[in-house]
């Protein structure tokens, strides 16, 4: 006779779920949003998309940034729920400060990239032309700076609140209309001018002001969110949250940019190797990027779960928050790495043609590299959920060191010692993450285990 595992542990498994799956597919339809953006530059031609990618990879250094503090809204506003569950001020207060946070961060930013050419061509050392058209882009894309960052904190409002399909449905939105605007401003249909690349900053900016527009919307008259009146009395301070934002939010941001970093480095250590490793990392870290958004989506769900029980001081609440939303994003991450083994061959040819001769070099090199990456994924996929469940007890800055030391430490270091010092090429590039990523998932949990353990809610 088998027994039924305890009901508790049930509803914590339900309750991950509901709320994990809207924000996996929010974070699928925000990659789907830039992976338009490159498609419908790629035909304008390599020089336009090599200017892209350039003018995009600076903004990105700021935008993600941001994303790391305006995610702080999300710990503070789920334990606040669980110390009071009716509470309006404080979680009204917390989404303004964080708002005010991200239009602090915006001011000196958008003044940086507006010298994006000099910064370009002087800091970076890259092709003046290239530097000319990669500027033009970032003037019009950095004005879309401030009104993500602001959706981005109503998305943080109405996860907390356990209601994230809103944030879905505007996601989704913003994907259809950012295609529709590039359309016709890159292209020039509809009787608009074509703008190139230049018509692809405004459609962003544009789509993404519409975006927080819409979420605002939806926060003012939806019924679940009327009685927070988030936007009333918006000029009003509230310095001693507008420092706990910045404390909490600083080390997560720092913590993403370690985390982006370390693979935008990965890509020029790729790029000494030649053309064929650099197309192979390519189309295995965009299947890996692909299947990362699950564990990312629950690791998010983690962080409100968890602080949810945090703030009603429940402590086996805590643990089961937890360990139920590591054991769900893990199971996945197996899945998909047993994938990764059995049909490399399968994912390749979504992206590239696997039967041309000429592709054949890139296609093995490719097969190597998602074979480390089926370890990749598992351990990825721990420390994101590791920092998740972390950052719901309102722990960032250990887990901060945890990938400063990981990331860049282990991950890069022993990376390039065995790609160029051991000869292993890109598979040592790849095999480098992989360890650095491990380690970080195992201190991770080590960390989350101690502060289970001590009930460190």
């Amino acid at each position: 006779m088998t027994s039924t595992p305890p009901r508790p542990w049930r509803t914590e498994f339900a309750a991950t779920l509901k709320l994990a799956w809207p924000l996996v597919a929010t974070n699928l339809a925000q990659a789907l949003v830039g992976a338009t953006d490159v498609a419908m530059l790629g035909r304008l031609g390599s020089d336009t998309l090599a200017a892209a990618t350039l003018g995009l990879n600076l903004y990105l250094v700021f935008l993600i940034f941001g994303m790391g503090l305006t995610t702080a809204a999300v710990p503070m506003i789920a334990r606040e729920r669980g110390a009071r569950p009716h509470a309006v001020r404080d979680i009204r207060r917390t989404v303004r400060q964080t708002i005010w946070v991200a239009a602090t961060l915006c001011l000196p930013s958008w003044i940086i990239l507006w010298n994006a050419e000099p910064i370009l061509v002087h800091l970076l050392d890259q092709d003046p032309l290239l530097a000319h058209e990669a500027a033009r882009f970032v003037r019009a894309v950095m004005w879309g700076m401030l009104p993500s960052l602001c959706f981005l904190v109503l998305r943080a409002f109405v996860a907390a609140l356990e209601k994230p399909a809103w944030s879905l449905v505007v996601m989704v939105g913003l994907l259809v209309v950012n295609a529709g605007l590039n359309w016709l401003l890159i292209f020039g249909h509809a009787g608009l001018p074509a703008l190139g690349l230049l018509g692809s900053g405004m459609a962003s900016s544009i789509a993404n002001g519409l975006s927080f527009v819409a979420m605002a919307a939806v926060i003012v008259y939806a019924r679940p969110f009327r009685r927070y009146r988030l936007l009333g009395r918006f000029w009003r301070a509230d310095w001693p949250r507008y420092r706990a934002v910045w404390k909490l939010g600083l080390p997560i941001a720092i913590t993403l940019g370690f985390e982006s970093t370390v693979f935008i480095a990965a890509v020029f250590l790729m790029g000494l190797l030649g053309t064929v490793p650099l197309a192979a990392h390519a189309i295995a870290i965009q299947i890996a990027s692909v299947t990362f958004m699950v564990p990312l989506g629950i690791a998010q769900a983690a962080t409100i779960r968890v602080g949810l029980a945090s703030g009603r001081g429940d402590r086996a609440g805590i643990g089961r928050a937890g360990w139920a939303a590591f054991a769900i994003g893990e199971s996945f991450m197996v899945l998909t790495a047993a994938l990764l083994i059995l049909a490399p061959q399968l994912l390749i040819g979504i992206i590239l043609d696997v039967d041309a001769p000429a592709n054949a070099p890139v296609v093995a090199l490719a097969i190597s590299l998602l074979a480390v990456a089926a370890i990749f994924q598992v351990v990825d996929g721990a420390q994101v959920i590791g920092a998740g469940m972390l950052r719901g007890l309102g722990d960032t800055t250990v887990p901060m060191i945890f990938a400063a030391i990981g990331y860049w430490g282990i991950g890069i270091g022993v990376g390039a010692w065995l790609a160029f010092a051991r000869g292993w090429g890109g598979v040592g590039i790849w095999t480098g993450l992989a360890t650095g990523l491990a380690v970080v998932s195992v201190l991770m949990m080590a960390r989350w285990q101690a502060r289970e353990r001590l009930g460190l809610g």
